[in-house]
């Protein structure tokens, strides 16, 4: 698949930790450090949590029931060489022969060797609270699947180990880590151009700017630097076509494309440039026969359109038109797959749908509906032998868990994974109800919502809003089985994709990034508005939820609007956004200005960032309760614009109810700040302590909405 949604985004909660639940969940379920207060110093600010401990156990009980009972829905991290089918397990990598089934498991990589040495980077003063954990990411195999290469990435560090295994030798019972050829640190992406060469990219800090070449048939393995890219706010990344022909270097920035390739059939493996860099210009390509399939931001409105090139002449003014889609639809990602190009696109109410392109006939191209309750794809990456006509893919909703599909472009057919190969609709009584608000500026916002019943039937139900709309990004909508425990007990959930996103395109981002912002703020409001006028629940029963950049239009429409909601729920939330971009020796701040300016250098920005920056438009009144999760080790979001937050925060409810006589009658809202210690942005990564955050979550969304928490079913006395 092209990367559309390129790594660069970095302020986004990573849809990696959201998926963890699927392994961790058929591990034991091992408590590996307990969680403390971070530091002393912020120790007044995190009081609160107590009120939540007796409803958190009970949540953390029903949670680890309700990730049993989903942990062994389809995934897709199995991978299929030539003659052997790799597959995880707890303690590493193994695969089996398919040509003679009754042997058992060889284990081909065994974690703890793989990482071993490493015990120098853990602090001395947490050895007796925790147990260093890897856990594996990625595996590639070589194309005559004489080598595997894997990234292995720790607890509690961003940075990936990619280990480079020999698998020549056959029928080894035990793992020996003499097969380990070597290690290589700091490793993000990594592709094999043949059975010994190995390209690969390095994250340093939060930039990946440099790839590298690891030649085997050197002794030891030479490694060369074969690109390094200078601009700051570009991201570096490789990618090997669906056909395993090309090569391609993918320097993506937030608004800019430039992509170089290799070609993997010539001994050479010479770099050449597809199209230079110029502004809003974006770019991902494929390979087809002799010919580059290109999705190129040249199509009507600057958004995504199908183009063709030759592989000898790639330029831009080569490029032939293929497919554009038609208004209001727009493509999400794109593979080739034997002679058609698959688009995954999303119509002008946010659905799902495939569209298939024949390249030697693009004319005839048709639409394959998805089940209406569709609001994720995830596609296999194909194996060395898997056939090229066809594309696997799970389709989930944050209710629905994934349902394997298997889509044949030559006899149009999408084919589920039920017996009888029709679409599973009814996945419970759950209902699916795409909506539009109007906007202030009168632009139509989508928004799905999930629920049982009728929508009249939904005012006295609890309403949980996710938000996110920032740098492109569609809201994540894959299952979670929290989301589901949450629909069975009667709640609503609803997803508004604000501009600022990418659900409706290129143009939905650029609507709402630097001067624009408000507009994201402005789409929440009419969203809430509209859920409210069309009777579903109400702002006493209302909580919002978001991650990272999503709690800047929450924040601003707290400030604005307090009323509107009940409670709110953020995780590594981004809520000093003026702060953070003055600052430009933090990480990110360089690579943000694209998306929230440059409030040193143009005036015209600070004013705006200071108009919607949640921290610095605090004001004395009284806002829903906040639970602020943060996380010590966030390279991403400062922890000091958290902290902050929660102090003037809290002085401004304060003295509200300080210098109002008639806020003695109100409810005062509880704030409570969540600090995990040694977690990074996406989070903790050990199971237990995930669960335990979801259930403070829920502990706290039924606590400050005053709803009593749901009750077991009895059973049955025989």
């Amino acid at each position: 698949m092209a990367v559309l949604c390129s790594l660069l985004y970095a302020r986004l909660f990573s849809p990696a930790r959201l998926r963890f639940w699927k392994l961790a969940a058929r591990r034991q379920m091992t408590r590996y450090y307990t969680s403390h207060t971070a530091d002393s110093s912020v120790h007044h600010l995190s009081s609160g949590l107590e009120r939540y401990k007796d409803l958190q156990k009970y949540f953390s009980r029903r949670l680890k029931a309700a990730y049993h009972r989903f942990s062994n829905i389809p995934d897709q991290s199995v991978v299929y060489g030539h003659h052997h089918v790799y597959f995880l397990e707890d303690d590493g990598i193994y695969r089996l022969d398919t040509r003679q089934s009754e042997l058992e498991p060889e284990q081909v990589l065994n974690v703890a060797q793989a990482s071993r040495g490493d015990e120098k980077t853990e602090f001395v003063n947490e050895a007796r609270e925790q147990r260093f954990q890897w856990t594996i990411q990625r595996i590639r195999l070589s194309p005559e699947e004489k080598h595997l290469a894997a990234t292995l990435k720790p607890n509690y560090r961003e940075e990936l180990r990619c280990v480079v295994v020999r698998l020549e030798r056959r029928n080894f019972s035990t793992f020996d880590s003499s097969h380990i050829i070597l290690t290589l640190d700091k490793v993000l992406s990594f592709e094999w151009a043949t059975d010994d060469v190995l390209f690969y990219t390095t994250l340093e800090g939060l930039r990946c700017s440099k790839v590298f070449r690891l030649d085997l048939t050197s002794s030891g393995g030479r490694i060369t630097s074969i690109y390094e890219e200078t601009r700051p706010d570009v991201f570096v990344e490789v990618a090997l076509s669906g056909d395993r022909q090309i090569l391609s270097i993918n320097c993506n920035s937030r608004t800019s494309s430039e992509v170089m390739l290799i070609n993997t059939t010539v001994s050479s493996l010479e770099l050449f440039l597809v199209q230079p860099r110029q502004p809003d210009l974006l770019y991902h390509v494929e390979h087809w026969r002799k010919w580059l399939i290109i999705l190129a931001s040249t199509g009507p409105g600057q958004e995504y359109q199908v183009v063709q090139a030759p592989l000898s002449d790639p330029s831009m003014k080569t490029w032939v038109s293929l497919f554009s889609p038609g208004p209001g639809t727009v493509v999400k990602d794109m593979d080739v797959i034997g002679d058609h190009c698959v688009l995954v696109a999303r119509t002008p109410t946010c659905e799902l749908v495939l569209i298939v392109v024949p390249l030697t006939h693009p004319k005839e191209a048709y639409t394959i509906q998805l089940p209406s309750w569709a609001c994720a794809i995830e596609t296999k990456k194909p194996g060395l032998t898997k056939p090229r006509h066809m594309l696997e893919l799970l389709i989930s909703s944050p209710v629905h868990p994934p349902v394997p599909f298997c889509l044949h472009p030559e006899d149009r057919l999408l084919l589920s994974g039920t017996k009888d190969g029709s679409f599973p609709e009814n996945q419970g009584s759950y209902t699916t109800t795409r909506l539009e608000a109007y906007s202030q500026d009168g632009t139509l916002v989508p928004v799905t919502l999930f629920h049982i019943g009728p929508v009249e039937g939904l005012r006295q139900a609890p309403l949980l809003v996710h938000v996110y709309g920032a740098y492109g990004r569609d809201l994540n909508m894959e299952f979670c089985p929290e989301k589901r425990l949450l629909l069975e007990q009667g709640w609503a959930l609803a997803y508004c994709h604000i501009r600022g996103g990418g659900e409706r395109g290129l143009s939905w981002q650029r609507q709402a990034r630097v001067e624009g912002k408000q507009k994201g703020v402005e789409d929440l409001q009419a969203c809430l508005q509209h859920l409210f006028s069309s009777g579903v629940s109400s702002p006493s029963l209302t909580a919002l939820t978001a991650c990272s950049a999503g709690a800047v239009p929450v924040g601003a429409l707290c400030n604005r609007h307090a009323h509107m909601m009940q409670a709110v729920a953020l995780q590594a939330p981004f809520l000093d956004v003026l702060g953070t971009m003055e600052d430009p020796s933090l990480p990110l701040t360089l690579e943000d200005r694209e998306e929230w300016g440059d409030p040193v250098g143009n005036p015209k920005h600070r004013l705006t960032i200071t108009s919607y920056c949640p921290l610095h438009n605090i004001i004395p009144q009284r806002y829903p309760s906040m639970l602020l999760t943060a996380y010590s080790g966030d390279a991403r979001v400062p922890l000091s614009g958290v902290l902050k937050y929660t102090e003037q925060l809290k002085k401004a409810i304060q003295k509200h109810f300080t210098v109002n006589p008639k806020a003695e009658y109100e409810p005062a809202p509880n704030i409570v700040l969540n600090i995990q210690p040694r977690a990074n942005h996406l989070g903790p990564e050990d199971f237990e302590l995930m669960l335990d955050e979801e259930a403070l979550k829920l502990a706290f969304l039924y606590t400050e909405l005053g709803l009593d928490p749901p009750r077991l079913p009895r059973k049955r006395k025989r």
